[in-house]
């Protein structure tokens, strides 16, 4: 199945940034791991599919309840990054909406935000119920719509400083796109054939420092990261003063930056 522009877009936005992701971003998503493996019902002895692993969070939580885990990353630097990380899985680079797997092969499959960064989420989420044995568990995670305040604060500076994203960038498809609402993912997971859909909005503060949450966007991590390097240094040092304007916000007494996230955690069961 040929790449989407959006795909090939997010292949050269991710491409080499797993230790810049590493050292903000990736906190911020492994909140919710917990929670995904649960509803995943991971368990000891369970064969277990990280789809979209970054650096290795969940595949790291899945083999320390004692699955037996594979771990997918359709960037290489990210799958190099787990592999060091997560001794014990086995690390594949691979690209939703195409596995190597047999059919049914998994016990369970999570995704932790993984939906966020494909051409075809219907297609990819197809691709995981094909590959997870029936009766099996999906567990996935997507940012909800709108965004929470923390989550907007950094969208909120690049506009501020008069920066659009660069049409380099392209977005979903809008016949691709569903609702980012538990309603909206739940009938995603229906659509694809799993039973038991269900979703629920799960919010938390992000504790960070306006240093950390600051260096992935300077790094060029993920889209924000190149709209905010996209129109050179001038436009970025704007942004940047944007951003610590606005951040005093979500600044506590002691300097941390508290910032309120919300996001979609949706699970099924493969039907048979």
């Amino acid at each position: 199945m040929p790449q989407t522009p959006f795909d090939e877009s997010e292949r050269l936005v991710w491409a080499g940034n797993a230790a810049a992701y590493e050292a903000g971003f990736a906190k911020l998503c492994a909140h919710l791991v917990p929670r995904l493996l649960d509803a995943a019902r991971v368990r000891t002895g369970a064969r277990v599919l990280d789809a979209g692993t970054g650096t290795g969070s969940a595949a790291a939580a899945a083999g320390a309840r004692g699955a037996r885990v594979v771990a997918v990353d359709a960037e290489p630097d990210m799958a190099r990054r787990a592999a060091r990380s997560v001794p014990g899985a086995r690390v594949v680079v691979a690209a939703l909406p195409q596995l190597p797997f047999m059919d049914g092969y998994f016990d369970a499959v999570v995704g932790n935000f993984v939906l966020n960064h494909v051409g075809r989420p219907r297609a990819a989420l197809d691709e995981l119920r094909r590959v997870t044995r029936p009766g099996g568990r999906i567990a996935l995670t997507v940012w909800a719509a709108p965004a929470a305040p923390g989550q907007a604060l950094l969208g909120r500076a690049v506009e501020a400083a008069g920066v659009t994203r660069p049409p380099s960038l392209p977005t979903l498809a809008p016949e691709e796109d569903f609702p980012r609402t538990p309603d909206g993912l739940a009938g995603l997971l229906r659509d694809a054939g799993l039973a038991e859909a269900e979703c629920v909005p799960l919010s938390w503060d992000h504790r960070t420092t306006p240093q950390e949450w600051w260096s992935g966007p300077a790094a060029g991590v993920a889209t924000i990261g190149r709209t905010v390097l996209s129109q050179g240094p001038a436009a970025t040092e704007r942004i940047r003063r944007h951003f610590e304007a606005l951040a005093r916000e979500f600044t506590d007494d002691d300097g941390a930056l508290v910032l309120p996230h919300t996001a979609l955690l949706a699970s099924g069961r493969v039907a048979g």
